[in-house]
């Protein structure tokens, strides 16, 4: 059979992210189906290079100098999302590429409960399944019951139960070379209105204590048990810091976020930012810091 995927040569990723800083990719593919995600597998073993599988971008810093290999970026063309409503459950499943946001309307539209801390999470179902995302007291965790994923020529299943999610993780973390396609997920039926306004509450605290008119990678910092990140960094006197007139600073909004306040800052810079942070933090209260944000690429 004749290829079909689209694969492109030396793609900048900066657009790709939402910290707005990152290199080249060599190849760079969007597939549409799990077939495609296959022949992009197939591509990357004949050409012998690595695989690094993106999403919304929204919770990564991709190095200056780029992936040395073929960026798979899930994204619009398998963002399909299908609703089911059963004896006051509503059964949804999404493909990995839609948005977590698109998710939470969809449940606002159907009035089904338990997904509204998505509505404000930047980044896709992939992404947030991958890391068992969350926000106020919620994670993917709770409402994830199954999980479809390609894996070695094969599409798979796991049940949400058995996806090993933890604080920030899941098992694909720790899965090479599996892309996952989508969930399904079950939330019950609720009061339409209590749901809307609920779901507007946790949009304002956003609006109210995040940066989210400045490019950032989200949450920059895992929380440390027993403390929170933003206020240890706060309280080593780093809110609104910078190292340097790059545009890389600790946000005046929220010291949990590192922003790229100019949006011309690299990837290095903020690197070199983050890692000053964990020095400073752990100076000054004994704890160190572990990024949430995951690293791409060489930043040696």
């Amino acid at each position: 059979m004749a290829a079909t995927l689209d694969i492109r040569r030396d793609v900048i990723l900066k657009p790709y992210t939402t910290m707005k800083c990152g290199g080249p990719a060599v190849f760079f593919a969007e597939p549409d189906s799990a077939d495609e995600v296959g022949e992009a597998f197939g591509f990357a073993a004949k050409e012998g290079i690595p695989v690094q599988v993106l999403g919304a971008g929204s919770n990564v810093l991709i190095s200056d100098k780029g992936f040395d290999g073929l960026v798979i970026k899930i994204g619009r063309n398998m963002s399909a999302i299908d609703t089911v409503i059963r004896d006051g459950v509503g059964v949804i499943s999404c493909q990995a590429g839609s948005t977590l946001a698109s998710f939470g309307a969809e449940c606002l539209k159907e009035g089904l409960a338990g997904a509204e801390f998505c509505c404000g999470i930047p980044g896709n179902v992939g992404g947030a399944v991958y890391m068992n995302a969350g926000a106020y007291g919620r994670q993917m965790e709770d409402i994830v019951t199954e999980v479809t994923y390609w894996k070695d020529g094969d599409i798979k299943t796991v049940k949400g139960s058995d996806a090993g999610f933890g604080y920030r993780t899941s098992i694909f973390e720790n899965m090479e070379d599996a892309v996952i396609l989508g969930m399904t997920c079950e939330v019950p039926e609720g009061d339409k209105e209590q749901i809307k306004a609920y779901a507007e509450e946790l949009r304002q605290k956003r609006v109210n204590s995040q940066p989210l008119n400045l490019p950032s990678a989200g949450s920059t910092f895992k929380r440390p048990e027993g403390y929170y990140a933003g206020k240890l960094i706060e309280d080593a006197g780093l809110k609104g810091f910078g190292l340097d007139d790059s545009g890389a600073m600790v946000s005046e909004k929220h010291a949990g976020f590192v922003v790229n306040s100019k949006g011309s800052a690299s990837a290095s810079d903020v690197y070199r930012l983050i890692r000053y942070i964990q020095d400073k933090v752990f100076e000054t209260s004994g704890v160190r810091l572990e990024p949430e944000v995951r690293l791409i690429g060489d930043f040696s």
